[in-house]
């Protein structure tokens, strides 16, 4: 007798557990959104500052709800300092002086907010005068390795070469955590080609941790990773002007239930994406004998909320050529395609083996994966139509598919777990 029960438990866990890796899209028991979000922080007033960080923080410094601070200029955080950062606080960039965060190699950013608490980073503009770009964005400077010649590299935004190096040895190293933090309008342009991103990482360990975070009305890219070996989960970018989520220089990432929300005008000319992966910036400064950038996300939500075709969001990856890109049990809605592969990529069994898609709902998008180069369409067509793949072709309307999808309002934008296959 129980040897059967045990028997009904296995089989009960083994069912609910394979139900679990099979939904699609973030997920989660409540709306993991609630609270702690805003997708309305041009309405928000925040208090006007009353205590200034400028220059160099070179010893432990705990920053604390009680005040709100004004970031003015480029402020380091240097010689192993912790910058700690209470729940609660927020800390409102500079225009003027382009206030931007960077914590240097060695040191450490302790951000946990919490649901009720988030640490808030943003402009210190006031409400309805808020833009993309008002301020710099938070930069974080590690010691886990990157396929650069020396393995060591310099971010090209008009830093001191003295502390803002980044890359090493170490892919376990710590650089703290950000939890229950939203970052908003920032991207300062720094020059006509050049603008920061909200959260940029250079060679961070996979010590450090990164979840719940919200990146709002980035100028550039929300999340930019430049080599290192990250874990990311709840993350929401929402309306950035390009890239969501942008890899580069071998960077090891593994990303788990996050959302980028697309919007046609927070969108430029330059292609942006919620994905660009690509594994060297410049050939001319790689190692090719260190590790190709290789990113594996699971259950992601990629939306456009694009309503009248105006053509300004188009794919919703793009991959560049010897990158690995592995997606799961996701959501892809809206987009001209799901991937687009840059045309140096032939469409050979060797190269398609690094690019997985496996168990997508693709709703409302005009194609699967396609290519720079319209020669190769034709085989990346056989090869991603292939049941292999458990692709779901589906043509629902955001309010059929997702419980809630008006960021006008809390959205909740896990799925309605209908789900029928509309053509395969």
């Amino acid at each position: 007798m129980k040897a059967k029960l045990l028997v009904v438990i296995i089989i009960f866990f083994s069912i609910n557990t394979l139900n679990a890796q099979q939904i699609k899209g973030i997920t989660g028991n409540t709306n993991w959104m609630d609270n702690w979000t805003n997708f309305k922080p041009a309405t928000t007033v925040y208090k006007e500052p009353n205590q200034i960080i400028t220059g160099t923080i070179d010893h432990d410094l705990k920053l604390t709800k009680n005040n709100t601070y004004k970031l003015i200029g480029t402020v380091y955080v240097t010689n192993k300092a912790v910058l700690t950062i209470e729940p609660g606080t927020v800390i409102r960039g500079d225009k003027e002086s382009c206030g931007t965060l960077i914590i240097t190699k060695g040191c450490k950013l302790i951000a946990e907010g919490t649901v009720a608490e988030p640490i808030v980073f943003t402009s210190n503009n006031s409400n309805l005068m808020r833009k993309p770009g008002d301020w710099g964005g938070i930069i974080i400077l590690g010691e886990a390795p990157i396929n650069k010649i020396g393995g060591v590299s310099f971010l090209d935004f008009n830093l001191d070469p003295a502390v803002s190096y980044y890359g090493g040895q170490d892919p376990n190293s710590n650089s703290g955590i950000l939890k229950y933090v939203r970052i908003e309008y920032s991207g300062h342009k720094i020059n006509a080609l050049k603008e920061l991103n909200g959260l940029s990482l250079g060679g961070v360990g996979r010590g450090t941790k990164f979840e719940f975070i919200q990146i709002s009305f980035s100028n550039d890219d929300s999340f930019e990773s430049y080599g290192g070996d990250v874990n990311f989960s709840n993350l929401i970018s929402f309306r950035a002007t390009d890239d969501d989520f942008d890899f580069t220089q071998g960077v090891q990432c593994t990303i788990s239930n996050s959302i980028a929300i697309r919007n046609p005008y927070s969108s430029d000319i330059s292609g942006s994406r919620c994905f660009e992966i690509d594994s060297y910036d410049k050939i001319e400064n790689a190692d090719i004998t260190k590790k190709l950038t290789k990113i594996t996300a699971s259950n992601m939500t990629l939306i456009n909320t694009e309503d009248n075709n105006q053509g300004l969001v188009r794919e919703a990856v793009y991959i560049k050529e010897k990158s690995y890109f592995n997606i799961i049990n996701s959501i892809i809605d809206g987009f001209s395609s799901c991937v687009l592969l840059e045309n140096k990529i032939a469409a050979l069994p060797a190269n398609l083996a690094k690019i997985n898609i496996q168990g997508i709902q693709i709703n409302r998008c005009g194609g699967v994966v396609i290519s720079e180069s319209p020669n190769y369409n034709s085989e990346l067509s056989s090869w991603y139509n292939s049941d292999t793949f458990s692709l779901d072709i589906t043509k629902f309307t955001n309010t059929e598919l997702f419980i809630q999808s008006d960021v006008k309002n809390l959205p909740d934008f896990r799925t309605k777990n209908t789900n029928p296959i509309v053509s395969k």
